[in-house]
């Protein structure tokens, strides 16, 4: 499988992340900017890493960033909530069938929404990743640790409520019932096993002082 040729961080700007890793976290900058990387950004440098080929982006959010930006377009990106930048080509009513044929992706990813599928959904959605991934396709799911999760979606909610910004997406689109503000480890591994999935290993962002992972796991041949 050919891999993304990615743009990576460069070894300084990582160990700056590290260093200034809390400040980052505080300030909610969307965009890197005054030498930092955003928390988004890293999130989607670390995760681009991990792409193989074409990748199926999951919950791709405003204007497919990801595989437009991270990926140089080498990849479809779906969501539901026709979020700014998405055109029909991205939407679907509802993930419970994706609209490719099986064996369609090398890579499929779930960037920081896995908690955002309604508990009854989540294994048919990966198994929905399974059935179009390519054997030896692997799968890419971010989340932090639960007090983590927990404290960042306080931190957002203060900033919206206080000086009006709009940095919720989960308050743009509503929260749904059966969603969650995280995942445990433990049931991102076992969901994972259910679908099929071997291989998984955890691997953790540790310019975010290893508070923020990656679940990876793949596809037997």
């Amino acid at each position: 499988m050919q891999h993304n040729k990615i743009v990576k961080r460069s070894a300084v700007q990582k160990i700056v992340d590290f260093i200034t890793f809390p400040i980052r976290a505080l300030t909610l900058i969307e965009d890197d900017k005054w030498g930092f990387s955003s928390l988004r950004s890293e999130r989607f440098d670390y995760c681009a890493q991990e792409v193989q080929g074409y990748c199926l982006d999951i919950g791709c959010g405003k204007n497919n960033w990801f595989i437009t930006h991270y990926l140089s377009g080498n990849g479809e990106g779906l969501d539901i909530y026709p979020y700014e930048g998405l055109d029909h080509k991205n939407l679907v009513d509802d993930f419970s069938h994706f609209p490719y044929e099986d064996e369609s992706f090398d890579t499929v990813t779930f960037i920081a929404n896995l908690n955002h599928i309604p508990e009854p959904m989540r294994d048919i959605e990966l198994q929905e990743a399974y059935r179009c991934l390519k054997p030896q396709g692997n799968i890419v799911a971010t989340m932090g640790l639960p007090f983590v999760e927990l404290l960042a979606h306080g931190v957002v909610w203060v900033y919206d409520k206080l000086l009006g910004t709009n940095y919720d997406m989960d308050h743009v689109r509503g929260m749904e019932e059966d969603e969650s503000y995280y995942i445990p480890q433990e049931e991102i591994i076992e969901r994972l096993s259910q679908a099929g999935f071997g291989n998984i290993k955890i691997k953790r962002f540790w310019t975010q002082w290893g508070l923020n992972a990656m679940f990876i796991g793949r596809k037997p041949s």
